[in-house]
């Protein structure tokens, strides 16, 4: 569900016209809803925190300062992936207390911040890492909170660079070798076993593999707690997906709940975490662009937009999909072209062979679902300045970052 809809002719995000904000900022720009992440985090927080449970935005999705302190007012915690997300979280007011540090590549300074600043705990993916945890807390004076990244080898059925959850990939420990790594982390003096941890990859659209994943990590809670190591928390990941096009139809928060939530009860004792990240921001964002020019080849027609793979990187990666609607509907009919941006690379484009309603030179293209994975995988290359970001609330609209310059692309460069 998202509050970008048309009136009359023209798209509105909430009650501004998306036309007039690609007047008012440029573009390409992007532009998120703010009652559509509320929406989002509120029907999170229905289905898992009122029994008990944690819900850790997933900052890698979208870090914008604005909307982490939307998501902390509304009392989310965070998952990060680095030492600059974990500062991004503390700085939009995000508790430490709910905050959980994944990712495979954790470096001393790193985790020496993050146990100063008290976090709720580190999702360990490796026996190395685990070691230099235990020694970076031993070098602090502390004990080091952590929960074992278990990989079920579950078959999340999604892209693969998106795919976590399966042996062949990097992260977690396999299933069966946990055993012997809960003993070795109770073993040591400055680790502080606290939970276990499973994601199984990203845009997963059937609950089937999130319940295949969680019953064989909690078979391994059963054994692991005959043994006497006792959890406390189960980090349940995220990875739940949205509707990016009509033949996608992803179950929503309240039906990942109840796949989930009946199996976890009946090992008591356990409080939950969920880590949304895409299913909260993806459909509160979108990317305006701008045509500027049309071209036809003996092959194909091409829609030339001033947006590329360094504002929207997902088509040119991923091979995603992205609904692209104009912001002025007309009545010129459509046209099957492909929309590619001004970077200098053939894979630069933001659909192919799509059928697009036809636009003229300087119309306003909208590009849907575009909030995660948008503006945080963008980049300045080729030297083009990042794009400006927007919040809309009901009919006011406010700049939330600015657009880069020319100048913003040499700072630091000595």
């Amino acid at each position: 569900m998202h509050y970008f809809t048309y009136r009359g002719n023209e798209l509105y995000a909430e009650g501004v016209p998306l036309e007039a904000l690609a007047r008012e900022y440029g573009t390409p720009l992007y532009v998120y809803s703010k009652s559509t992440i509320l929406r989002h985090i509120k029907a999170y927080k229905k289905a898992f925190c009122e029994t008990g449970g944690i819900l850790c935005f997933a900052l890698k999705a979208n870090s914008n300062g604005s909307v982490l302190k939307l998501l902390a007012e509304e009392g989310a915690g965070a998952d990060i992936v680095s030492g600059g997300e974990l500062f991004r979280a503390l700085k939009a007011g995000i508790s430490p207390s709910k905050i959980v540090y994944a990712g495979v590549g954790k470096t001393a300074d790193e985790i020496a911040y993050a146990l100063r600043k008290k976090i709720l705990m580190f999702n360990v993916e490796s026996g190395e890492e685990l070691e230099m945890i235990n020694s970076v807390a031993g070098e602090l004076g502390a004990k080091a909170p952590v929960a074992l990244r278990v990989n079920p080898d579950v078959d999340p059925r999604t892209h693969p660079y998106i795919s976590t959850g399966m042996k062949k990939y990097k992260f977690g420990m396999p299933v069966e070798d946990a055993l012997e790594f809960y003993g070795r982390a109770a073993r040591m003096e400055h680790i502080l076993v606290r939970g276990i941890h499973q994601h199984i990859g990203s845009q997963l659209t059937e609950v089937a593999p999130f319940r295949d994943a969680l019953k064989k990590v909690l078979q391994l809670i059963k054994r692991l707690r005959a043994t006497g190591v006792e959890l406390t928390h189960l980090d349940i990941g995220g990875g739940l997906g949205i509707r990016y096009s009509k033949e996608e139809n992803p179950p929503v928060p309240e039906e990942l709940a109840g796949g989930l939530l009946p199996l976890i009860k009946a090992v008591p004792g356990l409080t939950v975490v969920v880590e949304p990240g895409r299913s909260i921001i993806g459909n509160a964002g979108v990317l305006l662009t701008k045509c500027l020019y049309r071209k036809k080849t003996g092959e194909k027609n091409f829609v030339i937009v001033d947006a590329g793979m360094n504002d929207l990187l997902r088509p040119s990666l991923y091979g995603a999909f992205h609904e692209i609607l104009p912001a002025r509907r007309n009545r010129r009919g459509s046209q099957v072209a492909d929309v590619v941006g001004p970077i200098c690379e053939s894979g630069d484009f933001l659909a192919k062979d799509r059928r697009l309603a036809m636009v003229k030179n300087g119309e306003i293209l909208c590009v849907m679902g575009a909030g995660a994975y948008g503006y945080s995988m963008s980049s300045n290359y080729n030297s083009r300045p990042r794009a400006a970001e927007v919040m809309v609330d009901g009919e006011k609209h406010f700049l939330i970052r600015k657009r880069e310059t020319y100048k913003d692309l040499i700072r630091g460069e000595l």
